[in-house]
């Protein structure tokens, strides 16, 4: 079956249902998602969204803030788009139906400010503990009451269409150029692979934090929009960067339930196992230091001593506060008979988020034309080496906002679009698989051979081990993956190791330590030598 769109987005987190909203008023839009439309890392995002609302507060200090968090790699240009822009963002979302929360103030309606780690003046719009559940439930329903708008759930971007992989004949002389056209789409469900063609492609997949073995990410974290852009011929920029959330909830019933910043940011001290506070031996900000650095003195205690975890306090505020700020994670940790009124929650680092991505422009566009990228999936040059807590929804909707302005200009005045010819699927001799155990091996000896080889700290003599065992591990995947008929299992392993290649990569290619990439072998930042992205 072959699906034609004016706008083909693949992934339905607020990047891509920001931009799809915007793309209706223009032409169709087809927006693709491997499960339900609301399962997105957006979903999952408790702290809250980075905005200058406050009258103490200013862009030159969220600038200042953003360009030392980001160690010297953030685009400066770049950064000052998103953060002059993200009041009318936050004015949009509110439009939409976003309800966040008022503090008890005089004026009513007055957004309550919370403060997080990196940034010096309370500036995090938040809705309680669940600000990304909530913004995700307003998108969605204005994109289902929008005709212009076709949600295909459960289907999964195989590979992008481009000129010169797929396309049978140019429609013109002119029309030569490397393009992208849409891509091939598995629909899960029934295993038929459709074609899905469209003037202009968004990846807005989110991030890869299933290449690791702790993650606070969704299952659906697999770094597919990093992987098909790359095989498509798309640069890739910072890998190597690779933001640990310092506080994912300890405990063996719950895998990845992030403890939000905003619990350190409202007073919450992190102990050892003997109540011990220890930030203040790392850094001048202590518990309120960037991400990179509490993940790396936990780390660096947790070796130390041995232990499994260590613990995050906030008993030291009363009991209807913090049931008042933090609901979510209160009741979630009562489920699991952990009162944090009364005890210290036990926590560990866990992969979080991804600064690298796919290289973009300000405009959210990639190396192949009519290919763009938005949100995690992409490396915009806002979060360069280390992202400040809160700035990734600001950045999506802020690029959904020029990526889509950008891509309107492309296509305007031509309503009757004749899309060049495309090969159906052709699933040659591949049979279904009875050795699914290889998928599942691969996936765990992946996800382990990247946290211990190329986790919170690195050496060189990791990183050599890592890009050995990868090498084996890619080429057991491409025989797989030609022998068999491909499942949504496959793609994520397939894609999952890519993206774990170039991570491997990016990591030796930087012979310094800066922002989220500490190597043992060069601990000192480099500026002379290394203050550039990686693009591979």
């Amino acid at each position: 079956m072959e699906i034609k769109s004016d706008y083909l987005i693949i992934g339905s987190g607020i990047a891509g249902l920001s931009f799809a909203l915007k793309a209706a008023l223009r032409g169709r839009v087809a927006i693709i998602t491997k499960k339900e439309t609301m399962d997105a890392s957006t979903n999952y995002a408790q702290g809250g969204i980075a905005s200058v609302l406050d009258p103490n507060d200013s862009f030159d200090l969220h600038i200042k803030d953003t360009l030392e968090s980001g160690a010297g790699l953030s685009n400066e240009q770049v950064v000052r788009m998103v953060v002059t822009n993200a009041p009318d963002m936050i004015k949009e979302l509110i439009a939409l139906g976003v309800k966040f929360s008022h503090n008890n103030s005089a004026q009513a309606d007055r957004l309550d400010l919370t403060r997080e780690g990196g940034h010096s003046r309370r500036r995090i719009v938040h809705a309680e503990d669940l600000t990304g559940q909530e913004v995700e439930r307003a998108l969605i329903n204005n994109v289902k009451k929008n005709k212009n708008i076709q949600i295909y759930e459960n289907h999964m971007a195989i590979d992008l269409i481009t000129t010169s992989k797929f396309i049978r004949r140019s429609l013109s002389a002119n029309e030569t150029e490397e393009t992208c056209w849409g891509a091939y789409v598995l629909d899960i469900l029934t295993g038929e692979v459709n074609i899905f063609m469209s003037r202009i492609t968004v990846l807005a997949t989110g991030g890869t934090g299933k290449v690791y073995l702790y993650t606070t990410n969704p299952d659906i974290a697999t770094g597919d929009g990093v992987a098909i852009g790359y095989r498509a011929g798309a640069k890739v920029a910072n890998m190597e960067f690779i933001q640990f959330h310092p506080t994912c909830l300890y405990h063996p019933l719950e895998k990845n339930f992030l403890i939000s910043e905003s619990v350190r940011g409202e007073g919450g001290r992190l102990i050892d196992k003997r109540g011990n506070h220890f930030m203040e031996r790392y850094h001048p900000l202590k518990d309120l230091a960037l991400r990179d650095v509490v993940a790396r003195s936990i780390d660096a205690e947790l070796k130390k001593s041995g232990d499994e975890c260590v613990y995050l306090d906030i008993t030291n505020r009363s009991p209807d506060f913090i049931k008042t700020r933090f609901p979510h994670i209160y009741n979630r940790c009562l489920e699991l008979n952990i009162d944090i009124t009364k005890e210290p929650i036990p926590v560990v680092p866990a992969a979080h988020y991804m600064c690298g991505g796919i290289l973009t422009d300000k405009y959210g566009r990639t190396s192949i034309p009519n290919l763009y990228a938005i949100g995690e999936v992409a490396y915009t040059g806002l979060h360069g080496a280390n992202r400040l807590a809160s700035n990734s929804l600001i950045e999506a909707l802020v690029f959904s906002r020029f990526a889509f302005e950008d891509s309107a200009r492309r296509i305007t005045g031509k309503a009757d679009y004749l899309f060049p010819d495309v090969p159906q699927w052709d699933a040659g001799s591949a049979t279904d698989s009875d050795e699914s155990v290889v998928v599942s091996h691969n996936w765990d000896e992946v996800r382990r051979m990247m946290w211990n080889y190329v986790g919170i700290v690195r050496t060189d003599k990791r990183l050599t081990r890592a890009r050995k065992r990868i090498e084996i591990i890619q080429q057991e995947i491409r025989d797989y993956y030609w022998d068999f008929t491909i499942t949504r299992d496959l793609l994520e392993l397939r894609n999952l190791a890519t993206v774990a290649e170039l991570i491997i990569t990016s990591a030796g290619m930087r012979k310094e330590s800066r922002g989220l990439h500490y190597n043992l072998d060069y601990p000192e930042r480099d500026d002379k030598n290394w203050r550039h992205d990686t693009i591979i």
